[in-house]
This record gives C-alpha cells, structure tokens and sequence, in this order.
C-alpha cells in the first residue's frame, strides 16, 4: 500500500516575500498556528485554503504544494 502525503514549500516561498507566519495569515484568515502546522506538515489545508494561499503568495498552486512518498 502507498505512502503518499502532501510536502510544501510554504515557508520558503512566504520567506521570500519577507512575511511573517502572522501576516500571511491575518491575509488568508486563519491563525497563525494554521500556518505553522501546514508549514511543518501536521495539517493539510483545504483545496480553498492552498489556493489562497498561492494567490497571496504569487505562486501556482503547485509550486507551493506537492505530494510526496512512495507510489507503490
């Protein structure tokens, strides 16, 4: 059976437009702990939340999130 989960690259991308975990969720409106727990992969945020999330970002929604693990 397949192993798969959702990998990120939340926190490079928010780092690159030099926005706090806070910030970028005051502009999503979720909390900033919502933030930390997609960031570190104990939360996989809905379909609506990734693409607010790259829409503040100026990034596609895959270039923020992609699945990882094995597909066997």
């Amino acid at each position: 059976m397949s192993k798969l989960t959702l990998g990120n690259r939340l926190k490079v991308a928010r780092a690159e437009k030099d926005l706090s975990q806070e910030r970028l969720a005051n502009l999503v409106g979720v909390t900033r702990q919502t933030i930390s727990s997609i960031e570190t992969g104990q939360y996989v945020p809905s379909a609506l939340l990734a693409f607010l999330l790259a829409q503040k970002l100026d990034k596609p929604v895959a270039d923020l999130f992609f699945i990882k693990g094995d597909k066997a």
